[in-house]
């Protein structure tokens, strides 16, 4: 019986099915014209086939409807394995709009299966494709994959060039990675289209505080400073670098909001510039930007 995936739009019997020389026009061909439809070529004896048969549906379930797969054993159906001529097994074949338009042999990575599926979800009509490729690249983006996002990010651009969206999760992948040079690069050479779109923009804030890490100081001897001198704007100013740089974004906020608290043209606004490139980098619904922004408007209005 297969899993229930309560995110999939069409119903799991529809998404993996077991497919035949027979059906094969019905279920591969005409049902890509609806959908990208992958076809695995299989066998009971393939040690492989053991292996990427489940990760490749897992894959499919998780693109939620935007594309399917028939399982296809080829010792029950050899007609339709020689006139495709599978001649060794696993093969994998995706076929859209009746035309096969991708595959592999062989068993792949994680990574791999997670890149060729999410270039399938996007061939899917509208805007919806695209989406759903992009959400499972920000969810493993959120999860800590940052490799297997950067991936999907970069298929999603390879079909739209210019999807803001898609070039701002991939410098935020590289960023993540660690890869600031190239984050830096990529930014640089940003489509004059989505110059200033909001995800490119965050995308540049991040790298921006990303930097600043780099020259961080330790977090304990800068609350240090500031516990011995509370006036000390440049160590608060500091610590909320620091404390950025470690993964401690609200605590960063709240030190800032001390500071301009304290004294709001330190340094020419220091302490407002910073909160709004913190802002800027946050995800638009999280809640510690919404929360920073209120508490600094309270501030200024104060």
């Amino acid at each position: 019986m297969l899993e229930l995936n309560a995110g999939t739009n069409a119903a799991d019997e529809t998404l993996i099915t077991e497919g035949s020389d027979r059906d094969f026009m019905t279920q591969v061909i005409e049902a890509s014209k609806e959908v990208p439809v992958i076809v695995d070529f299989w066998a009971p004896w393939c040690g492989p086939c053991k292996t990427l048969g489940p990760a490749l549906e897992a894959e499919v379930r998780a693109a939620r409807g935007k594309v399917r797969m028939v399982k296809i054993n080829v010792d029950e159906n050899q007609a339709i394995a020689g006139q495709l001529r599978v001649q060794s097994i696993p093969t994998v074949y995706a076929f859209h709009q009746g035309q096969p338009v991708d595959g592999f042999q062989g068993a792949q990575p994680p990574a791999a299966l997670k890149e060729f599926v999410a270039k399938l979800a996007a061939l899917s009509s509208g805007d919806d494709g695209l989406d759903a490729a992009l959400d499972e690249a920000d969810s493993m983006l959120e999860q800590g994959a940052a490799a297997d996002a950067a991936q999907v990010f970069a298929a999603v651009l390879a079909e739209e060039p210019e999807n803001a969206r898609a070039f701002g999760g991939l410098a935020r992948a590289h960023i993540a990675a660690g890869n600031l040079d190239q984050a830096e690069a990529l930014i640089a050479n940003v489509p004059a289209a989505i110059a200033t779109a909001p995800e490119v923009e965050a995308a540049r804030a991040k790298l921006a505080l990303a930097r600043q890490a780099e020259n961080a100081g330790p977090v304990d001897e800068l609350r240090a400073q500031v516990q011995a001198d509370p006036a000390n704007h440049q160590a608060r100013f500091d610590l909320a670098q620091a404390l950025y740089a470690t993964d401690q974004a609200e605590a960063a906020i709240d030190e800032l909001l001390e500071l301009f608290r304290r004294d709001r043209e330190w340094n020419d606004g220091a302490a407002k510039a910073q909160l709004f490139t913190i802002f800027d980098a946050l995800q638009p619904n999280d809640p510690l930007a919404a929360k920073g922004r209120r508490k600094l408007s309270s501030l200024i209005f104060a």
